[in-house]
């Protein structure tokens, strides 16, 4: 097995089963999604002659795990599908697609199987609401799920002691960059003011990734009687709790607040930059985050991408992201807030194709020079010696 490839291994209580997979993140690449697949190992001693079936389920859920009120479970499923792995139904070979399975049937031996799952066109990304301090348990999240069990039939109540259970993701990196600018622009106009206020919004592109910073440039025209003054820049998650309840949470996860003033008659071109990252926002409850591995940090939660023809309520929670622009107009007679926003889409960057050949490249020229150096150590050497 080759070093840098790293190996999720699970194992039931009873030893069993044991779930075997070479990665827990599964891209949608918006057009096609990576399949779901793995090495399933047994202990027919242990089965008893039973069955080994695996899961791969897609759960939406809004409250606890173990909570139950008359009856009625705090969980949607949104996908769920069970196939038998032993005895088996099919060859090995149809359901050995990579070579890591391939690997691994041969490492494990003969009471090890294949599994592979594909990923319906229409489901959500991995997302989950941040709790609170004090929501100890709680819990509103979209996850995916492997699960392997044995029993009599698939239907059968599934035994914890025999039974295997691990977490994956399903993440979405971002499309091509268009070449869109993002612009947004309004004019105010005020009660007793002949002239009006222009405000004019823009970012330098559509799609930021996570931990980029967002330049945003604020152009003001000031034309009116009133003064502009407390001017703040914020970046704002929205998330729609669309499958249950139409909850909507709007949390400020950037904001720049600052004393700059646009007097009657004048003007003002400003670029902010803003920095939306979890580790600001680490004890704000409801937050959106991407799904989070056990052991493992996670960022703000990916800009939602509904593909035509799918109903956005099947998607559990959708998150997009704006830029907003706040100032006070204040006048003789009063004062009033003004607004501009702008959305954005804030996701994981597309890998670069090639990287792992590049690294390969690199490895081997390395080991050529290495030997190369040897060599002529070797050399003068044996010249020295004669």
């Amino acid at each position: 097995m080759s070093p840098k490839h790293v190996i999720f291994k699970k194992v039931s209580r009873d030893k069993s089963v044991a779930v075997y997979m070479a990665k827990r993140d599964f891209v949608d690449h918006c057009d096609v999604v990576d399949p779901v697949d793995g090495v399933i190992l047994i202990d027919p001693v242990q089965l008893k002659g039973k069955k080994v079936y695996v899961m791969l389920s897609c759960t939406f859920r809004y409250g606890r795990q173990d909570m139950d009120v008359m009856g009625v479970a705090f969980r949607r499923d949104l996908f769920l599908v069970t196939r038998q792995v032993y005895p088996e139904l099919q060859d090995k070979e149809k359901l050995t697609h990579t070579k890591i399975q391939q690997k691994l049937l041969r490492k494990l031996g003969d009471n090890a199987f294949p599994f592979f799952f594909e990923f319906p066109d229409n489901l959500p990304c991995s997302v989950a609401l941040q709790p609170g301090p004090s929501d100890v348990g709680k819990k509103c999240a979209v996850e995916f799920e492997v699960k392997a069990f044995c029993g009599e039939n698939q239907d059968d109540k599934i035994d914890k002691q025999s039974s295997v259970r691990l977490t994956i993701r399903k993440i979405q990196h971002s499309p091509e960059n268009t070449k869109l600018v993002p612009v947004a622009e309004t004019t105010f106009e005020f009660l007793m003011s002949e002239k009006p206020l222009h405000v004019k919004l823009s970012l330098p592109k559509e799609t930021f990734y996570h931990g980029e910073p967002v330049p945003v440039n604020v152009e003001i025209t000031n034309s009116s009687s009133r003064n502009i003054k407390d001017i703040s820049v914020s970046v704002e998650q929205v998330t729609n709790v669309v499958l249950y309840s139409n909850d909507k949470y709007v949390k400020s996860v950037a904001k720049e607040e600052t004393n700059d003033s646009v007097p009657s008659g004048t003007s003002l071109k400003k670029d902010y930059t803003l920095y939306p990252l979890l580790a600001h926002n680490k004890d704000r409850r409801g937050l959106a985050l991407d799904g989070r591995l056990k052991h493992e940090d996670t960022n703000l939660a990916s800009s939602s991408i509904v593909k035509q023809e799918v109903l956005k309520e099947v998607q559990g929670m959708l998150v997009s992201y704006k830029v907003i622009v706040r100032m006070i107009a204040s006048g003789t007679i009063g004062s009033s807030e003004v607004s501009l926003e702008l959305p954005f889409r804030l996701m994981h960057p597309k890998p670069e194709p090639g990287t792992d050949l590049i690294f390969l490249f690199l490895f081997f020229l390395f080991l050529f020079l290495l030997f190369f150096l040897l060599f002529l150590c070797q050399f003068s050497y044996s010249l020295f010696l004669h």
